[in-house]
């Protein structure tokens, strides 16, 4: 039960990062967020 809770917990996670990949990455690389955009395109 444990292991699925950790399961679940790390498929959200990703998710929410998917989600919210162009500013995370924006706020990294210091780049502005359209031109990360573009690029994931």
């Amino acid at each position: 039960m444990t292991f699925f809770l950790i399961l679940l917990a790390v498929i959200a996670a990703g998710f929410v990062v998917y989600k919210m990949r162009a500013p995370i990455l924006a706020k990294i690389l210091g780049q502005p967020r359209s031109r990360i955009e573009r690029r994931l395109k």
